[in-house]
C-alpha cells in the first residue's frame, strides 16, 4: 500500500485499484478542532481534483476534493457521530471514503509522502 498527496491535503492510500481517502495531518492540524463531516454518497463518480466531500471545523468549512477519479464505494460513517476522529487520526482511523479508480495512473500526478513533507517546509 503506497501514500499519495495531492497539494490541496487530501492522500489516498491505494491497494490495487482502490483508494482509501482523507485529508493530511497538516490539514487537520490547520482546521483545528473538526465539528462535522459531509460525507459523500456511495456510488458518487468524481473526478480527479473534483469535489468529493465537505469538512467543518470551529476555524472554518472546506471542500474535500478527489484525489483521484472513480466511484465512492464506502463511507467512513463513524465521522458521522465523531468528526473529531480526523483531528486524532487524520491519516489513518480519519478517512472519508474508499473509492474504486477508473484510472490508477493518476497517482502519478500525486506526491510521495516525502514529497509532500517537502512541499509543506515550502508553505
Amino acid at each position: 500500500m503506497s501514500y499519495f498527496f495531492s497539494k490541496e491535503h487530501e492522500w489516498v492510500k491505494v491497494s490495487g485499484t482502490t483508494g482509501t481517502v482523507g485529508i493530511s495531518e497538516h490539514a487537520a492540524h490547520e482546521l483545528g478542532d473538526v465539528t462535522f463531516v459531509e460525507l459523500p454518497q456511495v456510488g458518487k463518480v468524481v473526478k480527479q481534483f473534483g469535489g468529493l466531500a465537505a469538512i467543518e471545523s470551529v476555524k472554518a468549512a472546506s471542500d474535500i476534493y478527489a484525489p483521484v477519479s472513480g466511484k465512492v464505494i464506502a463511507i467512513n460513517e463513524t465521522l458521522e457521530n465523531t468528526p473529531e476522529v480526523v483531528n486524532e487520526s487524520a491519516e489513518e482511523s480519519g478517512w472519508i471514503c474508499v473509492i474504486e479508480m477508473s484510472d490508477p495512473s493518476e497517482v502519478e500526478q500525486l506526491m510521495t509522502k516525502e514529497a509532500y513533507d517537502a512541499y509543506l517546509k515550502g508553505l
